[in-house]
């Protein structure tokens, strides 16, 4: 199965689009709903438990599982990849959310081999932003990878501690969603000096949940970037390019589901997401 993981079940949201681009492969979800939200973890508290949950996955047989969740890619994601998988697990491979997100905030297109742009953008083609949790924003990850591929974007990155709250609350409609969104964005705004981005990226998996609302916030001229799609697009390259990791996986179709909570709680929420019947299991993850 691929494994997917997640803080809550804002991962969903890119399970959901996973199931779009790529439905013929069994797909195990993991939610480490007891423990959520990560944003305002520390980095060695972040590690800790999104190694517990990638090993959980791998011992339920999952070759290779995608991080879904923005703060565990931004602060676990490089020490797994080159710490702990070639001693421990180095037959599979643990994916994230930043490096594809970051190549499409870019304007990279899907199977594009990136290459630095060495044109020099207009003001208003040249401001792109990031919006994400406390953590993710303090890595400065997506900082990092964007000043790789595309050195002359200007990047403006603002946490917004109090979005994921909101979703796994299922508060995301009305007028109390409303003030929290705007007052994200107007602090974005205030760092770009009241510019708007030509493209916004929402950088958590909750965020997507919010977009009806966003939408009606942000002008028409700002892209607003949904993940689960970013994702899943680059995941089907990522298979076309690694063959040998493709064959490991099942197409039977099976869907799994697993939570660190209530999984009745989670299974009626999920439910409302993926427009499909879910039934969750309940599990503890242990430290390894």
């Amino acid at each position: 199965m691929i494994g997917v993981f997640d803080s809550g079940f804002g991962g969903l949201t890119v399970l959901s689009a996973l199931l779009r681009e790529l439905p013929a492969y069994d797909y195990l979800y993991l939610a480490d709903s007891a423990r959520a939200p990560y944003g305002a973890r520390s980095a060695e508290v972040v590690n800790e438990f999104t190694l517990e949950a990638v090993e959980w996955l791998f011992d339920q047989g999952c070759p290779l599982v995608v991080l879904a969740c923005n703060t565990a890619s931004a602060r676990a994601l490089r020490n797994i990849q080159q710490l702990h998988l070639p001693l421990r697990q180095p037959d599979r491979r643990v994916l994230g959310v930043v490096r594809p997100s970051v190549e499409a905030l870019a304007g990279i297109p899907v199977g594009t081999v990136a290459i630095p742009d060495r044109t020099p953008p207009s003001e208003s083609e040249g401001l792109v932003a990031v919006l994400g949790t406390e953590a993710t924003i303090a890595s400065d990850s997506y900082g990092i990878e964007l000043r790789k591929l595309a050195p002359r974007l200007r990047l403006v990155q603002q946490a917004c501690p109090l979005w994921a709250p909101l979703v796994e609350a299922g508060e995301i409609e009305g007028p109390g969603a409303d003030y929290f969104l705007r007052q994200g964005l107007e602090r974005m705004r205030e760092t770009s000096a009241g510019q708007w981005p030509s493209r916004i990226l929402l950088g958590c998996t909750h965020y997507p949940l919010l977009l009806p609302a966003l939408r009606r916030l942000v002008p028409q001229t700002t892209e607003l970037m949904d993940q689960g799609e970013l994702v899943a697009s680059r995941l089907a390259d990522w298979l076309l390019r690694h063959p040998d990791q493709e064959r490991k996986l099942g197409r039977g179709g099976a869907r799994r589901f697993a939570t660190t909570d209530d999984p009745a709680w989670f299974s009626e929420r999920g439910e409302k997401l993926l427009g499909a019947d879910i039934k969750a299991e309940r599990l503890r993850l242990r430290p390894r």
